[in-house]
């Protein structure tokens, strides 16, 4: 495994991160156990969660699991790098919904990461996420929840997702006003399909020191070969909704995915592990986060890490998959 630091902090992590969310709604304990264990056999060492995962009546159930891992000894804890997530509701579902149990307040901070931390089974959190930008809490105000957090040693650091690139900014100079740390990652969507975060969050995010966390390397499975399994009849459950299935009637798309897995299939390689492998040459990319559901999964994952992608090949996924260009070049000249 290779491993690189998070932005500018000291904190070194995996250049592949094991995505949760699958864990309860997908894949029971036992197997999410044996998952996380391979996983750090493995050498990854960035686990990332949110508290809002296990959805629905199952809200925190992700957490819950990945306690009961820490909770089995052997160093667990101590050898992961462990991330989770504020921002979505926790009340209970079916409830009447109470207009403090979710967003970025200062009340709702430190309500939502006691409760992490009790599900999680943990003393403290090392990087403490908001899932989403809320428009209504200034930053002045998360800061200094955050800042009494830290001080509690509750949690290490804090990072974004889902955030724009100005929505950085903001952030940073109000940290830097006030003599906090501020972000020190962004996680966001990012991946051979959808390379807007190119634009601005990305230059952004390495303007202040933040690394970038993609999530959904692969396109909600679009990138995974997943006409190859059209045609094999594998994999057909999870070609046939969600994400891949919406772009797959676009007969433009899909003939723009039929040329990438032609041109992986010419060189000889898979196309999830080559579309993993893309993110972590792009400047500025800590590690895209994974979210397997099964052991094998996680293999391929992996492998991604120690592929070399030839100059001819990255050609021609630029090709395929253009991007829109540096700013504000790609907008005005």
């Amino acid at each position: 495994m290779e491993y690189t630091q998070l932005g500018r902090t000291g904190l070194k992590v995996s250049r592949i991160v094991l995505g949760t969310m699958n864990f309860g709604p997908q894949t029971d304990e036992t197997d999410s156990h044996h998952i996380m264990d391979a996983a750090l056999d493995a050498g990854i060492n960035f686990f990332d969660t949110a508290n809002v995962y296990g959805w629905g009546a199952e809200k925190g159930r992700t957490e819950e699991i990945i306690g009961s891992w820490f909770a089995r000894g052997g160093g667990r804890r101590e050898k992961t790098v462990l991330a989770t997530k504020v921002y979505g509701n926790m009340g209970p579902d079916g409830e009447r919904v109470w207009p403090n149990d979710d967003k970025l307040s200062a009340l709702n901070i430190r309500r939502a990461v006691d409760a992490s931390l009790k599900r999680l089974g943990t003393d403290h959190i090392d990087l403490y996420q908001f899932h989403h930008v809320d428009r209504n809490t200034p930053w002045d105000e998360i800061w200094q929840a955050i800042d009494v957090l830290v001080q509690q040693g509750k949690i290490l650091y804090a990072g974004s997702s889902n955030h724009a690139g100005w929505h950085l900014v903001q952030a940073n100079e109000a940290a830097a006003r006030r003599g906090s740390y501020g972000l020190v990652s962004e996680q966001c969507l990012y991946n051979l399909a959808e390379r807007r975060a190119e634009m601005e969050v990305i230059p952004a995010a390495r303007g202040y020191g933040l690394g970038v966390i993609p999530w959904s390397p692969l396109h909600g499975g679009l990138l995974g070969g997943v006409l190859r399994k059209e045609r094999e009849g594998t994999g057909a459950a999870r070609s046939a909704s969600g994400r891949s299935a919406n772009a797959l009637a676009d007969s433009a798309i899909r003939a723009q995915i039929q040329s990438y897995e032609d041109l992986v299939d010419k060189h000889g390689l898979v196309p999830g592990e080559v579309a993993l492998a893309w993110l972590l040459t792009r400047p500025g990319v800590t590690g895209p986060i994974v979210g397997p559901r099964t052991a094998d999964q996680l293999a391929s994952a992996l492998r991604a890490v120690e592929l070399e992608l030839p100059a001819e090949l990255l050609a021609g996924l630029d090709e395929v998959f253009p991007g829109p260009g540096p700013s504000p070049e790609a907008f005005a000249w």
